[in-house]
């Protein structure tokens, strides 16, 4: 999908569209009558661009292209609106009203938040995302067109950040039952997992040595996988098993590695899938409560064989917390 918001002429009707032509089209393209084959061709064979492939970011950049957008909102026409290409279509009148900040990290100093438009009735949905100066739709934002992204991919830009925050925050809303994600941190080290040109999940690593939080002044005794998820379209394909191993093999060198606690039920039957077939690491992985002390872990191989994670044994520990994915 490639959406714009642009300025109708003064003579159209409210809320005259301005609707883009899909990413199989390329972005910015159209298609005119008078073009030539040559031209249609050329116009088909120009490489999308989504957000995340465009020149990096400065934080500093985005946070001030949004807080000027933002301050001029309330002197540009009513009739600018958004427009979905996708189906049910969605028109969403870009007025100060239905635009609201999204907060990116846990450290909210400086600040940092990106621009998000939603349906007058539903503050919650995020319809886009007001970055690189124009509206961008959701799923966009979360597409490359790069063939580098494929797999596990180490964050590095802010836009990368702004993808693990969609994923984390906005796209997986929460099922009855389950955990919200907290907000993480802006240094928060993060692989996000990219298959078919899209962003189908993410973990997250506190690593060996680091601050456990801002106050206490403690520090991780071992690497600890900390958050995880995998959106639930692409689930039972093996990619918890898949984020697992390349946790593991990431800190190969460790003698000991921790997921954070409590495990899920569904981060459970991956570990135990996953142990099942590395038996060499059945020593090595441990539940974790920080700092990771030896008082403070558990082994997991173990907890499987004694039955600990199961629905019965655990009660309420099963529901999702800083863990959450289905293999």
């Amino acid at each position: 999908m490639d959406l714009k918001a642009d300025r109708a002429p003064s003579n159209a009707a409210p809320c005259a569209e301005t609707v883009g032509h899909g990413s199989s089209k390329g972005e910015g393209t159209k298609v005119r009558p008078a073009q030539t084959r040559y031209g249609q061709r050329a116009a088909k064979q120009k490489q999308i661009m989504f957000p995340v492939d465009l020149p990096a970011l400065q934080e500093s950049e985005l946070v001030s292209s949004a807080q000027i957008y933002l301050s001029s909102l309330d002197g540009r026409p009513h009739h600018e609106c958004y427009q979905s290409s996708s189906k049910p279509q969605v028109k969403v009148a870009i007025t100060a009203g239905n635009v609201r900040q999204l907060q990116l990290f846990e450290d909210d100093q400086p600040p940092c938040a990106v621009l998000a438009l939603h349906p007058p009735e539903d503050q919650n949905q995020v319809l886009a995302l007001y970055v690189q100066d124009r509206w961008w739709p959701l799923d966009d934002v979360l597409r490359t067109s790069s063939q580098s992204r494929s797999g596990l991919v180490q964050v590095c830009s802010i836009m990368e950040r702004v993808v693990v925050f969609l994923l984390s925050q906005v796209v997986e809303r929460p099922l009855l039952g389950e955990v919200s994600f907290a907000l993480h941190p802006r240094t928060e080290s993060c692989k996000v997992l990219w298959r078919d040109n899209q962003a189908v999940g993410f973990y997250s690593v506190k690593p060996k040595g680091s601050l456990c939080d801002g106050w206490s002044g403690c520090c991780y005794l071992l690497p600890v996988l900390d958050t995880l998820l995998v959106r639930r379209s692409s689930r039972r394909r093996g990619l918890g098993l898949q984020i697992l191993q390349d946790f593991c093999a990431s800190f190969s060198s460790e003698e000991f590695l921790g997921v954070a606690a409590p495990l899920s039920a569904s981060m459970a039957a991956v570990c135990r899938k996953f142990l099942q077939q590395q038996l060499e690491l059945r020593e090595r992985l441990y539940e974790v409560e920080a700092p990771g002390g030896w008082s403070q872990r558990r082994n997991i191989w173990l907890n499987i064989q004694l039955g600990r994670y199961s629905p019965h044994s655990r009660g309420e520990e099963t529901r999702p917390a800083s863990t959450d994915t289905v293999d």
